[in-house]
């Protein structure tokens, strides 16, 4: 498979996560705000994250929308995606209350399932930044 296809469908695959992830938890903010209250890690920024992580998912699928702004995209993605699985991870071993604050269909997966889809999604942005030129 060329490397400029494979390259693209990486971008599509993360820009359909964030696209879908971004709106559902829009759709539902009020949800979404108080499921992050809730959390024991982050209840004191969950005001500022309910708008931030939303739009932030959106802001980084319009970067990878684009060949200009794609690495930077890929190297958001990247961090995102870890950053999520380790809090899914510290919440799983240290927190006795785990709330679902994930959108749509997400919501239905089991925690174990959730970050096993959030590494194939790391190893996929990983593989998507180590193809993409550097400009």
């Amino acid at each position: 498979m060329p490397r400029k296809l494979l390259i693209d469908i990486i971008c599509a695959l993360l820009i359909f996560l964030f696209i879908y992830t971004g709106i559902s938890k829009l759709l539902d903010y009020h949800t979404f705000r108080r499921q992050l209250g809730q959390s024991p890690f982050i209840t004191f920024y969950a005001p500022l994250l309910a708008w931030a992580l939303p739009l932030g998912e959106i802001i980084i699928a319009g970067m990878l929308s684009f060949n200009r702004s794609r690495l930077t995209g890929l190297y958001l993605s990247f961090f995102l995606l870890c950053l999520f699985t380790f809090y899914l991870a510290a919440m799983l071993q240290l927190s006795y209350y785990i709330p679902c604050s994930c959108g749509g269909v997400l919501q239905a997966l089991s925690w174990q399932a959730h970050i096993i889809l959030n590494v194939v999604f790391i190893l996929l942005t990983a593989a998507g930044t180590l193809l993409q030129p550097k400009h």
